[in-house]
């Protein structure tokens, strides 16, 4: 009898270990769910588990089953919380995207074709150059890059280290935001057929159709960053 309640011993001391580390990761989310959601709110950016373990003191994991407590209160309000540029932020529901875009954007809230073409070929070869965008769409492109640089969907990467030093162009995150996209890894996959260019795919396989869908789809920020990042030229 003394043999069998020396074997049950350590057995209940781990179910105890367990149930006592459920209990103060619950207490943590408890504690953590207000300063958590008030930075999610006033951040003009979104924020990674790092950063906000950081802000508020505690264990990185306690910050992650936060976020997904309050994942799930929100998931059927017209707020919700959102996973994007590798970070999470307050968003307005995809329910709600019509009302809060009549509010918020200008008219023409819609990039043009040329840009549109442009930020497609910035996204899957960057860093790209002005000579590299021209070579692949045929056209000038000067007046588009200005455009895309002034909404922040793109940025200035560097110069190229060839003759001339021409300046190279990336996507910024503000571009992953208002495409609704966590990563570039998010980005549509290019279809090529055996021996084909890549210039003749991004021309003729419908990347701006694609993105332009993206577009549709992506939630729309709840702070007013939205303007500036959704609508175009």
């Amino acid at each position: 009898m003394i043999t069998e309640e020396v074997e049950l011993e350590p057995v209940l001391s781990e179910e105890f270990d367990h149930v006592d580390e459920a209990v103060l990761l619950e207490q943590a989310v408890a504690r953590l769910q207000t300063p958590i959601e008030a930075l999610l709110f006033v951040a003009s950016e979104p924020l990674s588990i790092k950063q906000i373990a950081k802000l508020v003191r505690s264990e990185e994991r306690e910050v992650a089953a936060t976020l997904a407590r309050l994942e799930e209160t929100y998931v059927d309000r017209g707020i919700v919380l959102r996973q994007v540029a590798g970070g999470f932020r307050f968003a307005s529901s995809p329910l709600a995207r019509d009302v809060v875009e009549a509010y918020l954007l200008p008219p023409k809230s819609t990039l043009s074709t040329p840009a549109l073409e442009t930020l497609a070929i910035v996204a899957y070869t960057q860093p790209s150059t002005r000579g590299e965008i021209e070579a692949i769409r045929g056209v000038n492109s000067d007046s588009v890059l200005s455009t895309l640089l002034e909404r922040g969907l793109i940025a200035e990467a560097g110069r190229k280290d060839v003759v001339g030093r021409p300046m190279q162009y990336e996507t910024t995150p503000a571009f992953l935001e208002s495409f609704g996209l966590r990563s570039l890894d998010d980005l549509p996959q290019l279809e090529l057929e055996a021996g084909q260019p890549l210039e003749l795919d991004l021309l003729t396989a419908g990347i701006a159709a694609q993105m332009a869908a993206a577009n549709a789809a992506a939630d729309v920020p709840v702070d007013a960053h939205a303007e500036e990042t959704a609508a175009g030229s």
